[in-house]
């Protein structure tokens, strides 16, 4: 695993969000930056100006926050080959995915469940210590999802790096690739077999 390259207070925003994909969910969720006009940043924007603005006087909390919400998505994050063997162990995960109803109909897990708003709730009314491994196309949905779950005290549960796309191409070949695309006429996000998107 490639080492996190190191930011500091005086670090520009676009260099924190690449050192730390979940920087924007974590900013947000812990101190309400970013998400809308009034607490965004732009990208060349400096994380202690960032931080002043908001009323943080101590940017390096900040920096020290961001490295532990990193170690932590790192740690809730599974490898789909890591996931084939415990499905087919002695106590199976509970398999969700989180990805559009429209996804789901291209392609899906076997024994996966789509999560919809009735097993949402449904899920929080499961112990703490169910196996749960979330997916969705890519990875940073279901990352999204497994960090809120564990937030919620759930132990045992798990995001699946790389998505079904990453299922697709290391695990099992029959499950269809697509990719997510905008269309140009209404911006709205379109789905396409991958292979004609290729082709």
């Amino acid at each position: 695993m490639t080492s996190t390259p190191a930011i500091t207070k005086r670090s520009t925003m676009i260099d924190v969000l690449q050192a730390y994909p979940s920087a924007q969910r974590a900013l947000f969720r812990r101190y309400h930056i970013g998400g809308c006009n009034s607490c965004g940043y732009q990208p060349e924007d400096v994380l202690e100006d960032v931080a002043r603005k908001h009323g943080i006087a101590d940017a390096d909390e900040i920096v020290a926050f961001l490295k532990d919400a990193d170690e932590t998505d790192r740690r809730i994050q599974t490898t789909v080959a890591e996931v084939a063997a415990a499905l087919r162990g002695p106590n199976p995960p509970k398999l969700l995915d989180v990805r559009s109803p429209d996804e789901w109909q291209i392609a899906r897990l076997p024994g996966a469940q789509l999560v919809d708003e009735r097993l949402a709730q449904e899920v929080m009314t499961w112990a703490p210590s169910t196996p749960i491994v979330l997916y969705c196309h890519s990875g940073q949905r279901s990352l999204d999802a497994a960090s809120y779950l564990a937030g919620h005290g759930f132990v045992n549960v798990r995001s699946m790096a790389g998505g079904i796309d990453a299922w697709s191409a290391e695990i099992d070949s029959t499950v269809p690739r697509y990719e997510v695309a905008r269309d140009p006429y209404s911006g709205r996000p379109t789905l396409r077999p991958l292979r004609a998107a290729m082709g």
